[in-house]
């Protein structure tokens, strides 16, 4: 099955790109979103506040929209494996191809993590996401936060060349825009990779769970919300109006 069109995340993909490409590009991608995104985290707190919390959360918005036109015509530009397990699930992305790209992004997760911790070894938590509160709020967060983030990733990802060349500038805008407001609380992780890899090299697997499984909830929840929304097909299936 051919998954080249441009119903395909973010940017028309090369057709020709060997699938060894777009496993280095998402370990490249991600590997930039963990390195400048836990290292302003990292950073802000080795220079007593310099950075800030916006400035953390502008960070991270700005990193995915630059890796996303960097390397989206090569492989999507997931970088997050609750955004390729969701792809696949609505048949917008092959199967065949999850396992590779989950374990790009792990790799180039934790490959960042421990660069980040040979720099910075006084760090504790590496940037790590923990709860601030008790552990049902953070997972209600995750789970809209990244209901919210995939929402837009699907709608984005369709329709014409003009929609394609903004879409990283409306998704960095959602990860940066859900950071600001809710990083104080949850985190705002919406991927289980860039929670994973400063927890394991770190060593604070505390509440992992809750990264793991509430942005893949919140992923595949919003699978059928863009069916039922969008006019045209999405997702595969239409959503079938009343009579």
């Amino acid at each position: 099955m051919n998954f080249t069109s441009h119903r395909l995340p973010f940017l028309p993909l090369r057709a020709n790109a060997p699938f060894m490409k777009k496993y280095f590009a998402e370990f490249l991608g991600t590997f930039g979103l963990i390195f400048a995104g836990t290292g302003a985290i990292i950073i802000n707190q080795a220079s007593h506040g310099a950075i800030g919390h916006a400035g953390i959360a502008l960070t991270f918005g700005l990193i995915v929209l630059a890796m996303i036109h960097t390397f989206g015509d090569v492989s999507g530009a997931h970088f997050n494996p609750a955004v390729s397990l969701g792809f696949a699930i609505a048949r917008r992305f092959s199967w065949s191809n999850v396992p590779g790209y989950i374990g790009a992004q792990l790799l180039g997760a934790c490959g960042a993590s421990l660069v980040l911790r040979f720099l910075f070894p006084e760090s504790e938590t590496l940037g790590a996401t923990l709860p601030s509160g008790v552990w049902s709020q953070s997972f209600i967060i995750e789970i809209i936060l990244s209901f919210f983030l995939m929402l837009t990733i699907l709608s984005v990802s369709i329709g014409g060349k003009e929609k394609g060349i903004t879409a990283g500038m409306a998704i960095g805008a959602v990860v940066g825009l859900e950071a600001m407001f809710a990083g104080p609380i949850s985190g705002a992780s919406m991927n289980p990779a860039r929670s994973l890899a400063p927890a394991l090299v770190s060593g604070h697997l505390d509440q992992i769970w809750i990264y793991l499984t509430a942005p893949i909830i919140g992923a595949l929840l919003a699978i059928p919300a863009c069916i039922c929304v969008r006019e045209s097909e999405c997702c595969g299936a239409k959503c079938k109006a009343s009579s």
